[in-house]
């Protein structure tokens, strides 16, 4: 604990460039402070094992669970706040990892989180107004994210590239769609602990991807599912940048067809 406090405040003494861009990936178990006594703008940290560095991970789409360790992957954030006793993650990814951990909530003490605000990437509904695409309709490839070894919506992030797709292909209308689950089933090791997806999952989150189509009015028909392992990294916009979890991820391709006669 002494350790990972006098090199946290040795970091906002130095500023962000401290640990410059690089990709961080780690594995811990997290710990929530309660900022706000349960709402929303509580604050999620966890712990580097082996750097002994308390990282904020609340910027993350996809939440901790508490029971369970976490992948964490992210980068240093330019602007640091302090506003929950940790470095910030920003952009961040958290992934839930089958190790058991206690449950650790922190009163609030000197910090005092931050409010609540709307993520950019949230789901509208859809009754919602808004603009359709117009003629003429070219071939686009969406992509839809996904957390390690789950094929889970993830909320305010794969959810909001999902419908990006689905309302390109119904504003298209005559369309062929391909849906290309991927998993990273390349071995690593992480803070000590073995991380490597299940080949299952690439074809889990095609089928995921497929039905969600298929329940907002998309044919059966014109959608081809199918599944790899191992892709480059790609989806640089829906990841932020981060290459690590841009090897998980399903792509959607809409071809527009000429209508039938």
């Amino acid at each position: 604990m002494i350790r990972t406090f006098v090199l946290s405040m040795g970091f906002f003494a130095l500023g962000a460039d401290a640990l410059a861009q690089d990709e961080l990936r780690f594995v811990g178990c997290p710990i929530y402070r309660d900022t706000n006594i349960g709402r929303k703008s509580g604050c999620w940290l966890v712990d580097d094992p082996i750097k002994g560095i308390r990282y904020d991970v609340s910027r993350s789409p996809g939440k901790p669970d508490w029971n369970y360790s976490i992948l964490v992957e992210g980068r240093v954030a330019a602007k640091q706040d302090n506003a929950c006793g940790g470095i910030i993650l920003d952009p961040a990814r958290v992934s839930i990892v089958a190790k058991n951990c206690p449950r650790t909530v922190f009163p609030p003490g000197e910090y005092p989180g931050r409010p609540y605000v709307l993520a950019a990437r949230r789901l509208r509904p859809t009754y919602a107004d808004r603009t359709p695409a117009a003629a003429p309709f070219a071939t686009k490839t969406f992509t839809v994210g996904f957390e390690y070894n789950r094929d889970f919506v993830t909320y305010e992030l794969s959810d909001y590239y999902l419908e990006q797709a689905t309302n390109y292909a119904l504003d298209v209308g005559t369309a062929q769609i391909t849906v290309l689950g991927y998993a990273d089933t390349r071995p690593s090791i992480v803070s000590g602990v073995p991380i490597r997806e299940d080949k299952k999952i690439a074809r889990l989150r095609a089928q995921r991807v497929e039905q969600w189509l298929i329940m907002r009015g998309l044919a059966r028909r014109s959608i081809k599912v199918s599944w790899k392992v191992n892709p480059r990294p790609s989806g640089a916009e829906v990841f932020d940048g981060l290459v690590a979890p841009s090897t998980r991820r399903v792509d959607i391709t809409v071809t527009p067809l000429p209508p039938v006669q």
